[in-house]
């Protein structure tokens, strides 16, 4: 549907991994844009096609940018989805899709990545994203997945049960690129929740060796190493400031523990995957406390 995007002329690596990181859905911790900008800065992307903003963003929502130097209009910006081109170290193909989440036609949008995918011969669809879990933050960030086969999904690894929650823009692409017959997996990093408002690198750094680990690409997380060490003290200070939060993190370490089969607590004493889901199928539908401002 070449209608919604306008192809550059940039030349399409190949057999390429598409990695899809857009904006308006769940990102706890800011684990995908975090992830996102931490791809950029290390792989050199060139744009290889422009969506059109008009056909699928609501502008009074997302208003374009105005640039004004001294009193003169000199540029208006319209963000829009766009998807890039680049190479991993070892010269594998990435096409990264980003830019906001479209506000209409979410069907014929999917349709157009997949149709640009499979121009491309790409092999693979990874998404990104973040929920709060009931995690403690001292410990590694364990991603869940979204996938086209029950094989993707146990390598990464899943929330247990059955649950219908919104979704976003993501799920649609995951959804065309299984119909035509391309792999896709969701990658979510289980970010702990008292931590879900703020940035948490640590859980962008999970994101990127699940890319690494499903796809095969090579990709450079150490830009993200020293910002999640620095990001752990940090709460490792505040938590310290309380004995209620240090408790709280200790009975999460303790949950953790249990479901991994370590000694521990009583298995009355953790919540079922069922009790699980439904906590996060709460979240996904907005049903959770929001901070107070």
């Amino acid at each position: 549907m070449p209608d919604l995007y306008e192809l550059t002329g940039e030349e399409a690596p190949e057999r390429p991994v598409v990695i899809a990181v857009l904006d308006g859905w769940v990102d706890a911790g800011m684990a995908a844009r975090t992830a996102l900008g931490a791809l950029v800065e290390t792989i050199s992307f060139q744009p290889y096609a422009v969506f059109d903003d008009e056909d699928l963003i609501d502008l009074r929502a997302r208003r374009p940018q105005l640039r004004i130097v001294d009193g003169v209009s000199e540029s208006l910006s319209f963000e829009r989805p766009v998807m890039q081109v680049g190479r991993d170290r070892l010269g594998s193909g990435i096409a990264l899709l980003s830019g906001p989440e479209p506000d209409f036609r979410w069907r014929r949008f999917a349709a157009s990545v997949l149709e640009i995918a499979q121009q491309m011969d790409a092999r693979m669809l990874i998404g990104l994203g973040g929920f709060p879990a009931g995690a403690p933050h001292t410990r590694p960030v364990r991603l869940a997945a979204t996938a086209s086969s029950p094989q993707l999904a146990q390598l990464v690894g899943y929330v247990d049960g059955t649950i219908e929650v919104p979704a976003g823009v993501q799920a649609a692409l995951e959804r065309a690129f299984t119909t035509g017959g391309i792999p896709a997996v969701g990658l979510w990093a289980r970010v702990p929740h008292y931590v879900s408002a703020m940035p948490f690198p640590p859980a962008s750094l999970a994101l990127l060796d699940g890319i690494a680990a499903v796809s095969g690409l090579v990709i450079d997380s150490d830009v993200l190493k020293e910002a999640a060490e620095a990001a752990r003290r940090k709460v490792d200070e505040l938590i310290e400031q309380s004995p209620e939060h240090s408790a709280m993190v200790r009975q999460l370490e303790t949950n953790v523990d249990v479901l991994e089969g370590l000694p521990s607590l009583n298995d009355r004493d953790v919540p079922s995957g069922d009790e699980i889901a439904a906590e996060l199928e709460r979240y996904l539908r907005g049903d959770q406390e929001r901070p107070e401002e």
